[in-house]
């Protein structure tokens, strides 16, 4: 099953899409918001498939993803992993830090903002091309009510959707900003997800172990940047990092766990773009800690006002899954 919020209010307007992406349906009968559907989802979930089945015999409106809010348009929680450790090994290595034997076995996550979104196909405006403007590629599960104290085992029955995101950084900031010993803020400015979540059942045997092992395809002014395997090198799955949130609190129904970004190691050490035979990056802070390590210093520049990011993920077939992130960096004015 396939779900996106047309924009509609702050909260959108759910509708259950096609498997093709090609046509959609109001769920207004079952819930009015992908909130609504969440919040009861034990209810909502069949009522919504029975609407996905008979789409699927025709009928429905044209679905059209530059219509679409980000799924969860605001949501009460944004909690970000980072579960492919080799890519947090590497941007540490390239400012002389070491990496703490611990990461190995205890994820790092931080609590993003999510009050405000960016819908998948809308500009991201930003004052200043100084603070380092990176896209972040990741795949993301969207739960339901999640106990306290459950094991990852159990976690893994809590998620009920999936995503992807564009986890905008600003990388000028981050360092000032971890100096203070608190944390993300201002170089975490607002993420956008995909047009469409879908079911895990959706995605058949390319969802295993907790893992989506699929390439995730990441296009900067519609070069190929990075298609990395997102089953591969991810130290924590999303079992594990579900857990590893809900350790100390329950996790509110439409909780957004995501994996950090998609990073693949070549040969067991640091990858290739593409078009040196590797599979690229899924941001651009990856390359910059390669030409660092390599040459002493970065070459790739970060993004400018201008620039676009195309994120998206095919089936086995080629056909899109999620739809399509596509964004233009604008500059901000008040």
């Amino acid at each position: 099953m396939k779900l996106a919020s047309l924009k509609a209010g702050r909260d959108g307007r759910l509708v259950v899409v096609s498997r093709d992406l090609t046509r959609c349906v109001s769920a207004a009968s079952v819930a009015a918001t992908m909130q609504d559907a969440l919040d009861n989802w034990a209810l909502a979930r069949p009522a919504l498939q029975a609407i996905a089945d008979e789409l699927e015999n025709g009928g429905g409106d044209a679905f059209d993803q530059s219509t679409c809010a980000s799924p969860l348009p605001r949501a009460y929680q944004w909690a970000d992993g980072s579960a492919y450790v080799n890519h947090v090994e590497l941007v540490r290595k390239a400012r002389g830090a070491e990496l703490p034997e611990s990461f190995w076995t205890d994820p790092l996550m931080y609590q993003g903002g999510s009050d405000s979104f960016i819908a998948p196909r809308d500009d991201i405006p930003l004052a200043d091309e100084a603070w380092g403007i990176d896209f972040e590629a990741e795949v993301t599960v969207v739960t339901d009510d999640v106990p306290m104290g459950v094991s990852a085992t159990d976690a893994v029955g809590h998620i009920q959707l999936l995503m992807l995101v564009n986890d905008v950084s600003l990388r000028g900031l981050i360092p000032g900003e971890l100096a203070k010993g608190f944390g993300f803020f201002q170089s975490k400015p607002s993420s956008a997800f995909s047009p469409v979540a879908v079911t895990p059942d959706e995605l058949g045997s390319s969802w295993r172990n907790a893992k989506l092992h699929l390439p995730l395809l990441s296009f900067l002014n519609n070069e190929p940047f990075g298609k990395p395997e997102a089953g591969v090198d991810m130290t924590f799955d999303f079992g594990q990092l579900v857990a590893h949130a809900a350790k100390t609190r329950p996790l509110g129904a439409g909780a957004i766990i995501g994996s950090g970004t998609v990073s693949n190691l070549l040969d067991g050490g640091p990858g290739k773009p593409i078009n040196e035979g590797g599979v690229g990056y899924s941001c651009i802070a990856e390359i910059r800690t390669i030409e660092t390590i390599n040459s002493g210093k970065a070459s790739t520049p970060f993004m400018k006002f201008g620039d676009r990011i195309r994120i998206e993920m095919n089936d086995k077939n080629g056909a899109s899954i999620f739809g399509t992130i596509d964004q233009v960096v604008t500059k901000y004015e008040a």
